[in-house]
């Protein structure tokens, strides 16, 4: 994918992500460091919740839809930074053997009003499992460095 900065973006410009399997060791070994409920990282419990089984903790699914975002490259290039997260919605759970994948849309953009070199563009973001349900939704603020100006030849 080519480097993308700031003036590369538009409004409604769309990404949609590879998708990624979590495992149930994955899900439990991320939350015993993270996020230890019981109905993430004890099977006999979160049969008995009202998940009825072992879910992802939202958190891993969080980390998970962002890394699915920057993995496409649309970012590599210019990311300066997240500067909030907004709207976060975990909307299903999210068990062993699930795939996700996300949709990630431009919702807002501005240059920066104090720096001339960044802008600030608002993601919004989709993560879905395997069967296309949506999973979570958030919108992310980015800095995003815009690209230098052409040198001045004399």
């Amino acid at each position: 994918m080519q480097e993308l900065y700031f003036e590369d973006f538009q409004v409604g410009g769309r990404f949609e992500t590879a998708g990624i399997t979590l495992t149930e060791s994955q899900i439990i070994d991320y939350a015993l460091v993270h996020d230890p409920q019981p109905f993430h990282v004890d099977k006999v419990a979160a049969g008995r919740s009202v998940f009825g089984g072992l879910i992802a903790s939202g958190f891993q699914t969080m980390a998970l839809t962002f890394r699915l975002f920057y993995e496409t490259g649309v970012l590599r290039a210019a990311n300066l930074g997240g500067a909030g997260i907004h709207e976060l919605r975990w909307l299903r759970p999210v068990r062993p053997g699930d795939t996700l994948s996300a949709a990630v849309e431009v919702l807002e953009m501005r240059p920066s009003g104090s720096r001339e070199d960044r802008g600030w563009i608002r993601f919004g973001y989709t993560a879905r499992n395997q069967d296309a349900e949506p999973v979570l939704t958030m919108a992310i603020d980015h800095l995003v460095a815009r690209r230098a100006p052409a040198a001045i030849s004399v």
